[in-house]
């Protein structure tokens, strides 16, 4: 059964004081980035860190009492946990989040933090939903899928009544796509309202399941790459939501883990947001591809659950990307003042050491010499590109390690 707009409508009026209604923030910045007029939609800041808790909220509070009492389980590597597990504790019913082996720490620890058992099965989102299936069918307790379910797609397509209400006036509206629950449901919002919107689902160039199945017009299974943007690394799209997104969507595009990274350093840097990779790949696109000219446009920014441990890897990737972090593995012969010389460089050209590895004995280095790995903070591409040059003239062996 397709969700429709009605329900959209009521899932809307059922929502509570709990789910908030986020806000939609003009960005002068990527405005100028992208040559668009870009407003973000700010689903980062939404209860549990992310839009996931629309749908959960919505589809635990309609379950019948027996239902209720039987309690829940779900499966994923995140944010559709936190949403179900929130959602239950708030109705004081039992529930079990199966994530992957390899879910973040912080994630987990979130989920239990809720109230929720958690077990870990699995590698993947698919392997966890098969432990989820087997352990609804085993106790009788309501399985709440991430992605596939009218009640959850309806609710999740909240938030394009919410653009609409800020922004009537919208002309593109782009969202990260996973499993297709957030764009199905916002697509059924946004389309009722005003067909002559567009709408643009983004996806992960490793995980490009839906993006194949629109293409090609039927459900495909595709991705497997390695990606930052776990939340939307799901290899098969719901049957629900690809019959939905194949109707409705004006376009499916991808983004790379570069693009993410760049976008989420830029949003950390200009607007103080800390946005998670799947969070931020609708953006992403309108930085790296420029798509809309002159146009009102949307990014939804999904959610902002991202390990800590990654966060300092994007900035230093970011910093790296933009020529700001300059990493230079230089042979020096091994003797007092030759380092000199080099710090006597890189402080003429306005650079700032940030760290120094030594090293005479790795097995490539040759007695009488010493290698030193520097990690240098530079001003932009320009200062970096200087500053190697002037280092090529004074004839010092490096290699350029970003």
């Amino acid at each position: 059964m397709n969700p429709s707009y009605d329900e959209v409508l009521k899932a809307n009026s059922m929502r509570g004081e709990e789910i908030k209604k986020t806000p939609l923030i003009h960005s002068p910045t990527f405005s100028e980035i992208t040559g668009s007029e870009v407003y973000l939609k700010a689903e980062f800041q939404q209860k549990t860190g992310s839009f996931k808790i629309r749908g959960a909220y919505y589809k635990i509070k309609s379950l019948s009492n027996s239902e209720k009492k039987n309690g829940v389980v779900a499966a994923s590597a995140g944010n559709h946990a936190q949403g179900v597990a929130f959602a239950s504790s708030l109705e004081k019913i039992p529930c079990t989040i199966v994530m992957p082996k390899n879910a973040s720490p912080a994630k987990v620890a979130a989920t239990k933090g809720y109230g929720a058992t958690v077990i870990l099965e699995g590698v993947n989102y698919d392997e966890s939903s098969k432990k989820a299936k087997e352990i609804a069918e085993t106790t009788g307790a309501t399985m709440i899928h991430a992605f596939d379910d009218p009640q959850i797609i309806a609710a999740q397509g909240v938030i394009g009544l919410e653009i609409l209400d800020d922004l009537p006036n919208v002309d593109e509206v782009y969202i990260p796509i996973g499993g297709g629950g957030l764009a199905a449901g916002t697509l059924i919002a946004i389309k009722e309202k005003n067909p002559n919107i567009k709408i643009v689902g983004v996806q992960s160039k490793s995980f490009p399941s839906m993006y194949e199945s629109v293409k090609k017009g039927i459900l495909i299974e595709s991705g497997g790459s390695r990606t930052i943007a776990d939340g939307i690394s799901v290899k098969m799209p719901g049957k629900l939501t690809f019959s939905i997104i194949n109707k409705l969507v004006d376009d499916v595009v991808l983004v790379d883990d570069s693009e993410i990274i760049k976008a989420m350093f830029l949003l950390m840097e200009r607007m103080k947001y800390v946005v998670e990779p799947a969070g931020a790949a609708s953006l992403a696109y309108l930085i790296s591809k420029k798509p809309s000219p002159g146009k009102k446009v949307v990014a939804v920014l999904a959610g902002g659950n991202v390990d800590m441990y990654l966060l300092g890897q994007i900035v230093d990737k970011g910093l790296a990307a933009m020529g700001r972090l300059l990493k230079l593995s230089i042979l020096l012969p091994d003797r007092p003042g030759a380092f000199k010389e080099i710090v006597d460089e890189i402080s003429l050209a306005n650079a700032n050491i940030v760290e120094v590895v030594h090293d005479r004995l790795s097995s490539h280095i040759n007695a009488g010499s010493a290698a030193v790995t520097l990690s240098l903070e530079t001003q932009g591409k320009d200062q970096a590109n200087m500053l190697i040059e002037k280092l090529k003239t004074k004839n010092i062996q490096f290699t350029l390690l970003t």
